[in-house]
């Protein structure tokens, strides 16, 4: 049986997917919560929000994530951060995959990736869980009703978490799998209900296909001033650094929370929602996020509540330390109806320090820029990748290398090149550890590193006195109103200053040896601006 709303040139069968059980194309988010109570998938909460827990995958799978190498792709694929896998060992996934799925009940949804028309893709999203299609339909972009009776996709994503993979049948590492075939227009993914699989399947797909259209593909949030979209502020960084929380500001026109593309006309939201992390989510710091996990249809993804009265516990992390919620963009007060910006006038960094060594915030010379963009330095946060229990120094290329099919410089040119002819101001913004290492040190306050931020997106951090950091080059500013100007020194917020210099100089080390790998790929401005 089928039933929903759906192109009637373009069901499941149209695209040789048949012998389906129940198929239900397009249902909103009511039904959708009701086919997953059904199904047992989950529990209704506050507000009528949806409870969910993901077993064992409680965040992604990057080693298990495959590009197929086909001719048309080989030349272009960065294979040292991709791994590959044969068109013959993808097929035999499909065909067996398929043959897992007959008899089965699934869920359609079809939607768009990108708030441009001009460069949009539609997205044909397969779900075994009803409620991965609640999760994708808060992602991506929803057409309107009448526009799915003509809807075609650009690629098609089938998510199936009943299906284990063979790695010896279907080349792949394990017999959990997200695999990517560009030829065919097909991702699949198997063995892993965490949603933010299909999420960011979709992201390095536009993360291959835009560079092509001379488009920047971003992992970063953005938002813009009140009533002033060529007031554009962007902010790159990892999962865990802080791209929700510092872009969702009241004062100012959320646009997205995680990824965009940046074209000749201006900075677009490739997404239709936000999906936060909610570990120690403040009511008073984040209320707008805050707000969400108790309006309906929010996913709340791996949090303890109380089984009564479904109360959340936002401080407990013995499921996931990667406790998330996942909600539509217009949940947030301030958000952009239309998800466009103009150009970035200010371009943050955001790092997540575990050393405790960079300062609250820097500004970046474009060559700069450049160079701390390739290396993209943080710690991965505990719980955002499997086996991560702690936060963990890494470099993580463009702030994103898990998503990138094409080599970084590909991307660092890119970025460069609309630095320059847009003249946006660059800068560094460490969300991590002041007062010492993690474990000695504490987090950085967020109320300093919202002023700092504030500051310099209205212009008025550049008027502040600036020395140069005896280790990066790169300036930071003496004082800032509002700001404890002893944070604004690292050096000065460590007990053991000894200690400090030596942990400085292992971080520079690190930097110098990370950065060996874009040496022959660089320009010598960028080379100049490198440590060491």
């Amino acid at each position: 049986m089928t039933s929903g709303r759906v192109n009637p040139n373009f069901r499941l069968e149209d695209q040789g997917i048949s012998g389906l059980g129940n198929v239900w194309y397009n249902l909103m988010e009511p039904a959708l919560i009701e086919a997953a109570l059904k199904a047992g998938e989950g529990h209704l909460g506050q507000g009528g929000t949806f409870l969910v827990s993901t077993g064992k995958f409680t965040g992604r799978s990057p080693k298990d994530k495959h590009v197929v190498k086909t001719p048309s792709v080989e030349a272009s694929i960065w294979w040292d951060n991709n791994a590959a896998m044969s068109p013959e060992g993808f097929d035999r996934l499909y065909d067996d995959m398929l043959d897992h799925m007959k008899g089965r009940d699934y869920h359609v949804q079809d939607l768009v990736g990108g708030a441009d028309p001009a460069h949009a893709i539609n997205v044909r999203m397969v779900t075994e869980l009803a409620w991965h299609g609640l999760f994708i339909r808060h992602m991506l972009r929803r057409p309107d009703r009448a526009a799915l009776d003509g809807f075609t996709a650009d690629f098609t994503v089938i998510n199936c978490p009943s299906f284990k993979a063979d790695p010896e049948r279907h080349d792949c590492r394990s017999d959990t799998v997200i695999a990517l075939n560009f030829d065919r227009k097909l991702i699949l993914i198997a063995n892993t209900e965490y949603a933010g699989e299909n999420k960011k399947s979709v992201f390095t797909l536009l993360n291959y296909l835009l560079p092509e259209k001379g488009i920047m593909p971003m992992h970063c949030s953005a938002n813009h001033a009140n009533g002033n979209p060529v007031d554009t502020a962007v902010f790159f960084g990892l999962s865990g650094t802080g791209k929700t929380t510092l872009s969702a500001d009241p004062a100012r026109t959320l646009i997205g929370d995680d990824e965009h593309g940046w074209s000749d006309r201006g900075t677009f939201n490739f997404e239709g929602g936000c999906y936060a992390k909610t570990i120690g989510l403040d009511p008073e710091a984040e209320p707008e996020i805050y707000n969400t996990c108790s309006m309906f249809g929010t996913v709340i993804e791996n949090m303890v509540y109380d089984e009564e009265t479904k109360e959340l516990d936002f401080n407990d992390d013995s499921l996931t330390a990667n406790m998330r919620c996942a909600y539509p963009l217009d949940y947030i007060p301030n958000a952009s109806d239309s998800a466009l910006g103009g150009h970035p006038k200010n371009v943050i960094m955001l790092t997540c320090d575990a050393f405790g060594v960079l300062p609250p915030i820097a500004r970046l010379t474009p060559a700069q820029a450049m160079y701390h963009f390739l290396s993209g330095f943080t710690s991965k946060v505990a719980g955002t990748e499997r086996g991560v229990t702690e936060p963990e120094p890494t470099f993580s290329t463009c702030f994103g290398a898990p998503f990138m099919p094409r080599r970084p410089e590909a991307y660092g040119n890119l970025l460069r090149e609309k630095i320059a002819k847009h003249g946006a101001t660059c800068w560094l913004v460490n969300t991590g550890w002041t007062g010492g290492a993690y474990g000695t040190g504490s987090r950085m306050p967020i109320k300093a590193t919202r002023a700092l931020l504030t500051a310099a997106l209205d212009g008025s951090l550049n008027e502040a006195t600036f020395r140069k950091d005896p280790n990066f080059g790169f300036d930071v500013p003496v004082t800032v109103p509002g700001v404890d100007a002893g944070l604004l020194d690292p050096r000065s917020t460590w007990a053991d200053k000894d200690a400090y210099d030596a942990a400085a100089t292992k971080l520079v080390g690190m930097f110098s040896e990370n950065f060996e790998q874009y040496v022959p790929y660089i320009d010598d401005d960028v080379k100049a601006a490198a440590i060491g």
